[in-house]
């Protein structure tokens, strides 16, 4: 019987993607060559589920994979060996950052094919895992995106909102910004806009009225910066999702003490947060808020 090998620093939080030895642990998606950077020597290949999702290779199971709908609307769980958060591929055949994709066919014959969303990759992800009750993207919203960067997250929300919905995705580096390109050049429902978030009267020809904005730009006057562009494009009583990262606002304060002064700032601003929640164990001294802009106030009876 052949002794078991011993992976890096524990793939505890694997999701589905560097197989058994998992690594540095955050097995998902992408490089998914067994435990390459581990401690504990690298795993033979075909125990880790291949050479990562660059061509789309499906979830290790094959055909056990079940896939099952998540408590938010557009977002799925893929049952395997190890369950991993997922979005239904508005682009068959196509994975926009080495992602794997899951394939499952139906009684009828029709295939549906499936991204697995990598938490360690994407601050929204990291939220749902973390139990966020509810991120307000769901299929047919409008969404306003800040802080796009290469359209990792922008790609999964464009799956979640689907065909009826759109993002206007929003990211001032023009490295970035080429990729984003790229991607939106395959999903009709992306608009990238490479522009500076802080001056949203640059761009509001280009943006109309959305249900939600969503921010992860991480400058110390995010809060700013989401009621700049709420006060342009967000409607009364539409939601925002904020990733707060605590060193980039204060790295002399408690991540605690930062996250309560922001949300502080948010209630100045005409916001109404309803949830907090952290990001660990995917990022480091997050937080996401998550509320509602301009709630009307509830009717008294007569």
């Amino acid at each position: 019987m052949r002794a078991p090998i011993r992976g890096g620093r524990g793939g505890g939080r694997s999701f589905g993607g560097r197989g058994d030895s998992g690594g540095r642990g955050r097995g998902f998606g992408g490089r998914s060559d067994g435990g390459g950077r581990g401690r504990g020597g690298r795993t033979p290949r075909g125990r880790g589920g291949g050479r990562g999702g660059g061509r789309g290779a499906g979830m290790k199971g094959g055909s056990k994979v079940v896939v099952v709908p998540h408590k938010h609307d557009g977002v799925f769980i893929a049952k395997a060996k190890e369950d991993a958060l997922c979005t239904k591929n508005m682009v068959p055949g196509e994975s926009v950052y080495g992602e794997k994709r899951v394939s499952v066919q139906n009684e009828d014959g029709t295939k549906v094919e499936y991204r697995v969303w990598n938490p360690f990759r994407s601050k929204l992800a990291a939220a749902v895992l973390g139990g966020v009750d509810n991120i307000w993207i769901a299929p047919g919203t409008r969404v306003l995106y800040l802080g796009a960067a290469s359209g990792t997250t922008v790609s999964h929300v464009s799956d979640i909102v689907g065909p009826t919905g759109l993002v206007y995705a929003v990211e001032f580096s023009h490295r970035s910004g080429r990729d984003l390109v790229n991607m939106a050049k395959k999903r009709t429902n992306v608009i990238p806009i490479i522009e500076d978030a802080r001056h949203p009267a640059r761009y509001r020809m280009l943006v109309g009225m959305v249900d939600v904005i969503f921010s992860d730009v991480a400058q110390p006057d995010q809060a700013r910066i989401l009621a700049l562009n709420a006060s342009y494009f967000l409607k009364n009583g539409g939601h925002f999702v904020i990733s707060i990262k605590a060193n980039c606002i204060d790295s002399t304060m408690p991540a605690e003490a930062v996250f309560a002064s922001e949300v502080e700032k948010l209630k100045a601003d005409q916001f109404k947060p309803s949830e907090q929640v952290t990001l660990e164990p995917f990022e480091r001294d997050h937080a996401c808020v998550v509320g509602g802009y301009r709630v009307p106030k509830k009717q008294k009876p007569t």
